[in-house]
């Protein structure tokens, strides 16, 4: 028989991680073609899993994909998709592109200041 402490962590874990899998999802064509068509708040975020900035940017980004749950995030990884960096314009690893639709609002390289991303995808809003 689990102890009580056992169930809560279960139970918490089945609410957590299903959010946590919420906040980003690998990038599709698909996918950005169907949220721009609903004319969706959009994040592509450029990861690279050696990358620091990266690093520093998840927590944020997750943090406000939790306040913000019609947002799309896309996740494009640096070392594999370089097809997409090509179609994004994108040279760097730790790129946000927010697109609000089809139209692009914003984009930063290494910005890991937190009122400046939470600004930069407020304008998807």
């Amino acid at each position: 028989m689990p102890s009580t402490f056992s169930r809560a962590l279960l139970v918490a874990v089945a609410f957590v991680l299903p959010t946590l899998a919420q906040a980003a999802q690998p990038y599709e064509p698909k996918a950005l073609q169907a949220a721009q068509a609903a004319n969706k708040p959009i994040l592509i975020e450029v990861t690279a899993p050696w990358c620091p900035t990266c690093r520093q940017q998840k927590p944020i980004v997750e943090r406000i994909a939790q306040e913000k749950p019609d947002l799309v995030i896309l996740d494009v990884d640096f070392d594999s998709a370089k097809d997409v960096l090509k179609q994004l314009k994108v040279q760097h690893q730790s790129t946000l592109i927010v697109y609000r639709g089809a139209k692009e609002l914003a984009r930063s390289t290494g910005e890991t200041d937190p009122a400046a991303i939470r600004g930069m995808i407020g304008k998807a809003f």
